[in-house]
């Protein structure tokens, strides 16, 4: 079994391990230590990666029987390894994590709704809530959760029995057996939780909804917390002031002028849709105006660039009003559409 140091102290940035085995994991070298740092991944929380030495560690994996493999990109030389993790992905994943926390315990205390599950990202991470949520509610929720940030509340770490865990009150039951590892937000949220998370909420920095939706009967919550709140900020207010740079108009106004625009291209596309019927209309006539005789049969067949599918139908059955004629007509280009007719008669 593998010491997990992460346990005690996820600030732990360098430690050095014994290897005791190296052995194959979907076909990659994958290390087996007396101790480690690198978080696998687990409950919603994505790996660590990092290195020993010049030995890339690519991927690191929770065994059912304790071991904690860690996947390289090739067997490292030495057996006294000294580990290395990519800091700004794990302080990342500790804001985040720790972020998750605080925001599930806002909705469990403002309006004892349960998050079901909790999902961490790349670009963002999500909770799915057990019930539909109002946009009020997740305001409110998002305002509770920023307050305990900004109260820079210690965040600790315990470990009991699972029947001294239950008895504490967490948040969410734990199906766990044994010793469990206790993550606490003080005066505001218990919970079992294996990841790493940071020592006080005001290292989370921000906790920022970006979206809702219904999932499951629930609500799925998309947030961001601390360097990716910055990071979306920063790509919104990109996209606001390119957008208000083209508009011509305030930021107040983006929102009118868009709904403006949309209005007019929804006009400009009925008038487009109306001037191809008449102009269909004209070419579907000068077409059987110039068909070839057949038997009896006055035949249209054309390819017509420029012409969608619909435009392609509308000449057809113009053409088929005239007794006698029949029609096959293809557009270009590719995908094709090709149309065949005849009159009734």
């Amino acid at each position: 079994m593998t010491e997990r140091l992460y346990y005690q102290d996820p600030y732990l940035r360098e430690f050095d391990a014994a290897l005791l085995e190296t052995v194959s994991h979907g076909g990659q070298t994958a290390l087996v230590l007396d101790r480690t740092a690198f978080y696998p991944s687990s409950g919603g929380q994505p790996h660590d990666v990092g290195a020993f030495h010049d030995v890339r560690v690519l991927d690191v994996v929770d065994t059912d029987d304790g071991r904690i493999l860690h996947v390289v990109d090739r067997a490292p030389s030495a057996t006294t390894l000294h580990g290395r993790i990519d800091w700004a992905r794990r302080f990342d994943h500790m804001q985040q994590h720790t972020g998750q926390h605080v925001l599930s315990a806002a909705f469990d205390h403002l309006f004892r709704v349960r998050t079901e599950s909790f999902h961490l990202g790349v670009e963002y991470s999500t909770i799915d809530l057990a019930r539909d949520v109002s946009a009020a509610e997740l305001q409110q929720a998002e305002d509770e959760a920023n307050r305990i940030v900004w109260e820079d509340r210690p965040v600790t770490i315990r470990f009991a029995g699972a029947a001294e865990a239950a008895s504490l009150g967490l948040r969410k039951p734990s199906s766990r057996e044994g010793t469990l590892r206790l993550i606490e937000v003080d005066g505001f949220d218990l919970s079992a939780c294996g990841g790493t998370h940071v020592a006080r909420t005001g290292a989370i920095g921000i906790i920022a909804v970006s979206a809702s939706e219904r999932f499951k009967g629930g609500s799925r919550v998309t947030f961001l917390c601390g360097g990716r709140a910055l990071a979306g900020f920063r790509a919104l207010r990109e996209a606001v002031t390119g957008s208000v740079r083209v508009l011509s108009v305030g930021t107040a106004e983006l929102p009118s002028a868009i709904e403006r625009l949309q209005g007019d291209a929804k006009e400009l596309r009925r008038q487009v849709k109306d001037f191809q019927g008449r102009l269909a209309t004209r070419e579907a006539d000068a077409l059987a105006d110039a068909a070839a005789s057949v038997g009896p049969v006055k035949l249209v067949a054309a390819a017509l660039p420029g012409w969608d599918a619909a435009a392609i139908k509308t000449m057809a059955s113009r053409i088929a009003e005239r007794p006698g004629h029949a029609a096959v007509l293809l557009s270009e280009p590719a995908p094709s559409a090709i149309v065949v007719t005849r009159a009734a008669d």
